[in-house]
């Protein structure tokens, strides 16, 4: 069974980190794009950042360059969001997704149509 599974979301302060992990399960991650989103009720799902399957490219979303950062680890089957520097608007329930996309030039952003496989999100809340 194909399968992927966000965790290391919580509740953290402003200005904290966290380590999001997304696990793979009936399929070998590393021939796959990989695709971070987060969804706020009430918006649509958004890319937040990328990497894709040979690791050449990434993408980060303006909002979060600079404070986020996509990894590999192909030993274990996973892929990691290490978000540091939070804010409140970092507040998201967050996806990990696997696709075939092999980049994203200027002015694209990951779409969620672009990606097969979902986990099931990962609950993440910045709050004083």
């Amino acid at each position: 069974q194909v399968q992927l599974v966000e965790s290391g979301g919580g509740l953290v302060q402003p200005g904290e980190s966290l380590k999001l992990s997304c696990a793979g399960s009936g399929f070998t991650l590393d021939y796959y794009a990989i695709g971070w989103f987060r969804q706020v009720p009430g918006k649509e799902r958004e890319g937040v950042a990328f990497i894709s399957a040979n690791d050449l490219f990434t993408y980060y979303d303006k909002s979060v360059k600079g404070r986020f950062t996509i990894s590999r680890d192909n030993a274990k089957n996973m892929v990691y969001l290490q978000m540091t520097n939070l804010t409140p608007e970092h507040t998201a329930v967050y996806y990990c997704a696997a696709g075939v996309v092999a980049y994203y030039s200027d002015g694209r952003r990951p779409e969620p149509d672009e990606y097969d496989t979902w986990g099931q999100g990962t609950q993440v809340t910045v709050s004083s």
